[in-house]
């Protein structure tokens, strides 16, 4: 299927598709437990760094004092530096979501018109964020991870027709069947789950960071310093 590909669209998509999966290894989380509050605090720093105005960033000790964790801003910076090494300095590491998308249009490339709407990404979409809310996904390969989903769901919609895609998307991206299984039952248990009357909500409680009135207090005058600092005036000609 994939060899055969002529059209410029699958062209590109596959330039794509191969340099994810050259940047792939580079992203892959080898952390320890212990380490994971830190990592997925600085984490945050760099995406709010990245995307937001610098007057809308936090200082880092206002994020520490607030997530209550016990480790300092010195420590935080140095696993914002390890974590920018990791992913090469690239901001936007490799993430599932970007091959499911990939492998989503490789497969509706080769599909006759009238049937490109046996799939539903927003539902894959969906999938694969009830997969990551199970830390044990954190340890699959993207590729392999996407893959898995979008295999299940095209077992699930009976689209015999695609399963020779779904098997020349596995070899081009060099993702070994075993594991491939391995993940794909780990996904099946999770969804059944996850649809299931057993998979209760989130307890909201949980999900919120607490602060008592004094910290608050602290963070309000923060701000205040911050957003009341003079502006430097332009230099005019």
């Amino acid at each position: 299927m994939i060899e055969v590909l002529t059209t410029t669209d699958s062209q590109n998509l596959l330039h794509q598709l191969n340099a994810l999966l050259e940047q792939e290894s580079r992203c892959q989380p080898k952390v320890q437990p212990k380490h994971l509050g830190c990592v997925g605090l600085s984490c945050f720093y760099l995406a709010v760094k990245s995307i937001e105005e610098e007057r809308n960033v936090p200082l880092a000790t206002d994020l520490i004092r607030i997530s209550q964790y016990r480790f300092t801003v010195s420590d935080l910076m140095r696993m914002e530096k390890i974590v920018l090494e990791k992913v090469c300095w690239k901001v936007k590491a490799t993430t599932a979501f970007q091959f499911l998308q990939l492998y989503y249009s490789l497969i509706q490339e080769n599909l006759p018109f009238e049937r490109r709407n046996s799939l539903n990404f927003e539902r894959l979409e969906a999938q694969l964020k009830a997969c990551h809310c199970r830390i044990i996904f954190s340890k699959a390969k993207p590729s392999v991870l996407a893959l898995s989903i979008l295999a299940l769901e095209i077992q699930a919609q009976k689209c015999v027709e695609l399963t020779e895609g779904v098997e020349c998307l596995q070899k081009h991206s060099k993702i070994n069947g075993r594991d491939l299984t391995f993940w794909q039952e780990l996904v099946s248990k999770c969804l059944t789950e996850y649809s299931s009357n057993k998979c209760s909500k989130p307890n909201v409680q949980k999900l919120k960071w607490i602060v008592s009135g004094r910290t608050a207090r602290q963070l309000k005058h923060s701000y205040y310093r911050i957003s009341h600092l003079p502006t430097i005036p332009e230099m005019v000609p």
